[in-house]
């Protein structure tokens, strides 16, 4: 009977040990960044700490930090040097936040530990974003940045599709996952300056056959976790626009 009383409690730990894992990737008990327990996937400290990005003293279309001297003349669209010498194929990109600190963490956590969940309160970010840049305009659907079919197939899922996804609903609009096509596995851009991962992105993404008609004259809106130098926003944005939108905006949470 001993025995038998060990066995079961023994199970009950196991099951109760399991229980909690499952609870706590779909509840989380305590916060991403800092540890801190609770139920708040980003508690409100590490929220305050995020860097929020200004979005009024850069470039009118790529979104990067410009010099005083860009500014100076006091020109109303203010352009950078890099946008100047090799115009994007996209019409205005901008980030959420810069990828530092509490903001780099939580990319990292839903990009490589499986923390799916935060893409939702992430997501509140890019929509303030998107109110902060463009106003009351609604595009006519959101696309994410694709993931290669073998890395999804690794990560179980695309973050920049859940992020798309968040905002999305929050905008009213439909997402569209399946339009874009990620045509072969880019190597990491990590240490590439700006000519090389504009060589590298180049050609990497293509549209679904079905896409043109639905794509044509339309507003669309790209979403990606990173942006840095917005070789691949523009690499989308290529056969979007030879598709015929009217419009191509980008939207990413962080930029580095």
């Amino acid at each position: 009977m001993r025995l038998q009383l060990s066995s079961n409690h023994s199970l009950w730990h196991a099951y109760h040990r399991v229980r909690t894992a499952v609870l706590d990737l779909v509840y989380p008990s305590a916060c991403i960044v800092c540890k801190t327990p609770g139920r708040q996937s980003i508690c409100e400290n590490c929220r305050a700490t995020l860097p929020i990005r200004s979005l009024t003293t850069v470039c009118s279309v790529c979104g990067g930090d410009i010099l005083q001297s860009e500014t100076a003349a006091g020109t109303v669209a203010p352009i950078c040097p890099q946008c100047r010498a090799h115009r994007p194929a996209y019409d205005t990109a901008r980030s959420a936040v810069a990828f530092q600190g509490s903001a780099r963490t939580l990319v990292h956590a839903l990009k490589y530990h499986h923390a799916a969940w935060i893409a939702k309160p992430m997501a509140d970010y890019l929509h303030a974003a998107w109110i902060a840049s463009f106003g009351d305009e609604i595009p006519d659907l959101v696309i994410p940045v694709p993931l290669y079919s073998v890395r999804r197939f690794r990560r179980t899922y695309n973050q920049a599709e859940l992020l798309a996804g968040a905002l999305a609903r929050k905008l009213g609009v439909p997402m569209a996952p399946n339009l874009l096509r990620r045509n072969r596995n880019t190597p990491t851009q990590t240490f590439m300056n700006a000519a090389q991962r504009r060589e590298n992105m180049r050609n990497a993404f293509s549209i679904a056959k079905c896409a043109a008609p639905l794509l044509y004259g339309k507003t669309v809106l790209l979403v990606d976790d990173v942006m840095t130098t917005g070789s691949t926003f523009n690499a989308c944005a290529f056969p979007i626009r030879s598709a015929g939108a009217g419009r191509i905006l980008c939207l990413s949470f962080a930029r580095d």
